[in-house]
Formats: C-alpha cells, sequence, structure tokens
C-alpha cells in the first residue's frame, strides 16, 4: 500500500511540475519585429522591447524614429509590422487597410528657455488658445505682443519641418492644422527640445518625453514648460500649474485636467490585422504587463476602456 501511494505521488506531480514550469515560462517566441515612426512613441516603445526580451530573449526588435507620417508610411508599404503614429488616423488611411491599436497616452506642450527675459511674466500669464494661435500665425513678433506691455524683444517661434502628430495634435489645439504653422521648422523632437534650450526667446513644442529628465522627474536643463490657460482667463491659477514635476503632469493628464488636444492617445499600427505570433505576443505584452511601465518613462496609461477596445482589435 505504501509503494502504492508513493507511485501514485509521483504520477501526480509528474503532470503538474511541468504545468506549472510551463505556465512561470511562456513558450519561447522567436522572430524578428519591425516599427518606425512618432518620436513621440520612440522612448516608449525602447522601454516596452527591452521589458519584452528579458521574456522572449530570442526575437529581434528593430525601433527607428522619424515622424508619424514615415510610421504610417513605413506600415502601409509593409516596410516595418508597427508604425508608431501619434495622431489620429485618418479615414483615408483606415480604407487603405491600417489598423490602428492605441498602445499609451502623452501630450504635447510648450516649452520656453528658462533664461528669458520675461520668464516671470510669461509662467504666470500662461498660454492660451487665442494666444497660441497669434503665436504660430504669426501676429505675434515680440513678447511684448504677447504680454501686452510693448516690450521690443522678439519672438522666435518654432515649429516641426517633419510630419508628426506633435505638430498635427499640438496645432489642432487652437484650430490649426501643421501645414498651417508659421515659424522656424526644426526636424524632430529632439531638434526642437536643443533649440530652445538654446534660444532665449524660442517658444516651441515638444513631446512630454523629450522635455523631462526621467531620472529627476524635472525638466531638462535651460527649459520649462509654459502652463496652458486652460479657462482662458489671462492667468496660470494653481489648478492649472501643474508641470514642475513629471508626476504632476501626467496624473493631470490621466484625470483628464489637461486638455485633449494636445493631451491624446499614441497607435500602432499595422496594414490590417497582425499576423506574425511575435507581434501578436508583442502587443498583447504592450496592453497587459507593458502598461506598468508608461509612468516610468514619463506616459499615462491607457483607460480601461481604451484597453478594452485595443484588446478587441487584436481579437477578431
Amino acid at each position: 500500500m505504501k509503494e502504492f501511494f508513493i507511485t501514485y505521488i509521483t504520477l501526480i506531480f509528474s503532470f503538474i511540475l511541468p504545468a506549472a514550469s510551463k505556465a512561470q515560462n511562456p513558450t519561447p517566441i522567436k522572430g524578428e519585429i519591425s516599427l518606425s515612426g512618432a518620436f513621440a512613441l520612440y522612448p516608449m516603445a525602447v522601454k516596452w522591447a527591452e521589458e519584452f526580451k528579458k521574456i522572449h530573449p530570442d526575437v529581434r526588435i528593430d525601433i527607428s524614429g522619424g515622424g508619424a507620417g514615415k510610421g504610417m508610411t513605413d506600415a502601409l508599404a509593409k516596410v516595418v509590422d508597427l508604425g508608431m503614429v501619434s495622431r489620429e488616423v485618418y479615414d483615408v488611411e483606415l480604407r487603405k487597410g491600417a489598423v490602428a491599436i492605441p498602445v499609451v497616452k502623452d501630450a504635447v506642450i510648450p516649452t520656453v528657455n528658462t533664461k528669458n527675459p520675461v520668464i516671470e511674466s510669461l509662467l504666470k500669464k500662461g498660454l492660451s488658445r487665442e494666444n497660441a494661435l497669434k503665436l504660430w500665425n504669426g501676429s505675434y513678433r515680440t513678447w511684448g505682443d504677447f504680454l501686452g506691455t510693448g516690450q521690443n524683444i522678439p519672438i522666435h517661434v518654432f515649429t516641426r519641418s517633419d510630419a508628426c502628430g506633435a505638430a498635427e495634435t499640438w496645432s489642432a489645439w487652437f484650430g490649426m492644422r501643421q501645414e498651417d504653422l508659421e515659424g522656424t521648422a526644426v526636424y524632430g523632437d529632439p531638434g526642437v527640445a536643443a533649440t530652445i534650450q538654446k534660444d532665449r526667446v524660442g517658444i516651441g513644442f515638444n513631446n512630454i518625453a523629450y522635455v523631462y529628465d526621467q531620472q529627476t522627474k524635472r525638466p531638462f536643463q535651460d527649459i520649462v514648460v509654459l502652463p496652458l490657460d486652460i479657462n482662458g482667463n489671462g492667468k496660470c491659477d494653481n489648478d492649472e500649474d501643474f508641470y514642475t514635476h513629471l508626476d504632476s503632469l501626467t496624473n493631470a493628464i490621466s484625470q483628464n485636467r489637461f486638455p485633449s488636444p494636445p493631451a491624446r492617445n499614441l497607435y500602432f499600427v499595422s496594414n490590417g490585422k497582425p499576423q506574425k505570433p511575435e507581434v501578436i505576443a508583442f502587443l498583447t505584452f504592450v496592453l497587459g504587463q507593458g502598461q506598468k511601465y508608461a509612468g516610468e518613462v514619463g506616459y499615462v496609461k491607457l483607460s480601461e476602456a481604451d484597453l478594452k477596445s485595443a484588446l478587441n482589435l487584436l481579437s477578431k
């Protein structure tokens, strides 16, 4: 009887242990995944790739920037598996086969130099939609025009030279399109941030990840966010001032205290529903475990409703 019992227990564990091991160690996946596009998504995509490869080390992931326009073009042409897109997808793109999967949320924010001669007045006033429109349509030529003080300090307005979601989203906040924005055109998020750091009288706009240091959670040296005057009363109220720390800003976005646009969802786009097992596994990771890394990199995880919608796209 004792021998029977030992044999019985041994048989049970011979089934349980492999099952438990399989649950803890997912079936290995091999292959390659390629992504290109929005600078807005690049830091987040790199983080996801690093964490995913810890689980699936035999998957190679190639990621390149270039702007949302490039990401969409590459995805539709099947040059890459996933295009990184930081704007809403157009109907014409959907008709061409684009499948847009929301993966995370962030925002576009106005940036100025900390050494601007009138920086204290700018931070007190904030930036309203009306003033943003006058800046990027060329109506304001000096910071005196902006502040209503008559000072002759010039304004250097910067926009983006590449087709990008940041410019499209930013301009949508005050009723324009990227192609309508006036100002000196600079390539890419890193380019705009570096330009503002060097230009004491400049103003531009950036995705969050290119303004805040991920270690200190504070803006990079010589760059500061010009607060949005959301209610348009001509000043930055206490409840509109949440830019000194990255966590304060992302909390405001998640609580819908920051307007959309310029807050928006970011997307991975494929031509048709993804078919490659490694791509499906990566997207499933991003929409599950990957969401916990959003805050670390300066993004906002998707709402439950958006997550459900994204997962439904994969399961159809």
